[in-house]
């Protein structure tokens, strides 16, 4: 997800924070960093409200608010105003979803390449299927071609299409996919592309400048090797060139079902799970796409897996997910990240 024009030029501010931090000790792969200048912070909801706590999941901004939707379950959807810090209560969908990348197109929260049911045999939803804020309402849109639906895809949005990448058919178990498609909003046109160089699902795809970065994610294999085959390449599709490439420096730390934003040139990689932990990862490191090299920030105050991340005012949220590889717990904590606050 891109978090659109930041004033205050996140990348300078990258970059600065990490030369001031690593005093020389500079690596291609990770930057050293002292959560005593920055750190997350929990942060408190008012008048005794609360979200649904769920995983499997997504956390995006429209416009002022913060939306948690989806996840394991039919679950209300859950409304945070991060200026009060209350909670309110919105629509159930018309069905279970979850293990989807969301995107926010002409104000409404759309919800494509998702998974039902329970696991390990999740099916895919034939459907996308969007929710409105401003009604309040859940809708049914295009259907996903037969041949070509699968769960837990990349999902990200160029202009008035979406392309969809990757993802697994069999729920956890089986049917990984290197696809790559797109469907064009205004036309109703399905078009396919080249293949990615490799397989994923648990994963999330960035937009930068023409260029689709898949990273993280894994290969699930249910029941005996559902976490332990992740993916450290990251792939991109270059659309001018319509041609895959894979970039030198792999993800610093191997997991699945992370969560990412774009600001700037970085792409910002959060949380995950994987079978090197029975926790979640508190890992959050950033890709910059011009120099392609990784730099550390600070970790989660808990781990998480499952969830999304927003930017509003200078500052990242994130809200939920599993703090455990797996479903459980399912959190109900929020933390944020004041990026403007950075030297």
């Amino acid at each position: 997800m891109r978090a659109g024009k930041i004033e205050w030029r996140i990348v300078n501010y990258l970059s600065l924070f990490a030369l001031l931090l690593s005093a020389g000790c500079v690596t291609k792969k990770r930057l050293p960093v002292s959560t005593e200048i920055l750190s997350w912070k929990s942060v408190d909801y008012a008048q005794d409200t609360r979200p649904r706590a769920r995983h499997e999941a997504a956390f995006v901004k429209v416009k002022n608010n913060f939306y948690l939707l989806g996840g394991r379950r039919i679950q209300h959807v859950s409304i945070f105003d991060p200026e009060t810090q209350i909670w309110t209560e919105g629509a159930q969908p018309p069905l279970e979803l979850h293990h989807f990348q969301p995107i926010v197109y002409e104000g409404k929260i759309y919800i494509i390449a998702a998974m039902t049911g329970p696991y390990p045999g999740e099916t895919p939803v034939p459907n996308f299927y969007s929710y409105d804020p401003k009604t309040n309402t859940w809708a049914k849109g295009p259907e996903i071609p037969e041949d070509r639906r699968r769960g837990s895809a990349g999902i990200v949005l160029d202009g008035d299409t979406v392309y969809l990448s990757s993802g697994i058919q069999d729920g956890h178990r089986n049917g990984h996919v290197t696809w790559l498609d797109s469907y064009n909003f205004k036309t109703g046109a399905w078009k396919t592309y080249p293949d990615a160089p490799r397989a994923r699902d648990h994963f999330q795809s960035a937009l930068v400048d023409g260029k689709i970065y898949n990273l993280g994610g894994r290969r699930s294999k249910a029941p005996r090797n559902t976490f332990n085959d992740t993916e450290g390449k990251i792939d991109y599709f270059d659309l001018e060139q319509n041609k895959w490439f894979t970039v030198p420096e792999e993800l610093p730390t191997q997991r699945a079902g992370i969560f990412t934003i774009v600001l700037g040139d970085d792409i910002v990689v959060l949380g995950g799970e994987s079978g090197d932990q029975p926790t979640a990862h508190n890992e959050v490191e950033a890709f910059n796409v011009k120099d392609q090299n990784w730099r550390v920030l600070p970790r989660f105050i808990e781990g998480r897996h499952g969830t999304g991340i927003v930017y509003y005012k200078g500052s990242l949220y994130t809200v939920s997910g599993s703090g455990r590889k797996g479903g459980k717990p399912e959190l109900l904590t929020m933390e944020r990240l004041d990026l403007q606050k950075m030297p």
